[in-house]
């Protein structure tokens, strides 16, 4: 059984895990292995999960985080005994754009409903506590139009904000108009705006995506 959530919207910074970590234990015989990546979207998860499961386990039960959208697989274990439990677990670490596969390998003892809850959301959380993690900051798209002969200055003063995907479009349908969209983080863009104004001796106009 699988199931999914989305919203819109996510801001600010957030925590995600620097690189695919992994860990193992054996409960009642059965052995657990929960393995932890980095993801962006569902396209990026189902890779992670092509790239991590084991067809000859018992199970693969997973779970992902990506902002405010998730999703969860039980992966023929009870409903509600696998996936939720992981998805608990990333929940509870604050760590997000991540996703936990826990694959099971089943050793002949039943662990019942709780016991298999407790193992699932145990190893998944385990895993997740090991991970060395890092702060990433979201970035804002903007865009502003500015004459051709700013352009220097504005290049000068993007670069020391570190912008990235930084692009230029002179199909403005304005006489020597140019648009110049870019990626800001989100801490930055009062301040690059000011910036931008106060060194560039004519009115800019900014867009924000």
């Amino acid at each position: 059984m699988a199931s999914s959530s989305s919203s819109s919207g996510n801001s600010g910074e957030f925590k995600t895990i620097k690189e695919r970590v992994s860990f193992e234990k054996d409960i009642k015989k059965s052995k657990f292995i929960a393995i932890a990546g980095s993801v962006s979207d569902d396209k990026s998860a189902m890779s992670f999960l092509s790239q991590v499961r084991d067809p000859k386990a018992t199970h693969n039960c997973w779970a992902y985080k990506v902002g405010d959208q998730y999703r969860s697989n039980d992966d023929g274990e009870p409903s509600g005994t696998a996936g939720k439990p992981i998805y608990s677990a990333i929940s509870t670490s604050g760590i997000d754009r991540v996703m936990v596969v826990v694959i099971r390998y089943f050793g002949g003892i039943k662990l019942g409903t709780g016991g298999l809850v407790r193992a699932y959301g145990g190893v998944a959380s385990e895993c997740l506590k090991n991970a060395p993690t890092c702060l990433v900051k979201t970035k804002v798209p903007m865009g502003v139009e500015v004459p051709f002969d700013l352009l220097g200055v504005l290049y000068h003063q993007l670069q020391s904000f570190n912008v990235e995907d930084m692009k230029q479009d002179y199909d403005t349908g304005k006489d020597d108009i140019s648009m110049v969209t870019f990626k800001v983080d989100f801490d930055k863009v009062e301040k690059l705006e000011d910036t931008l104004k106060s060194n560039c001796s004519r009115e800019l106009k900014f867009y924000k995506h």
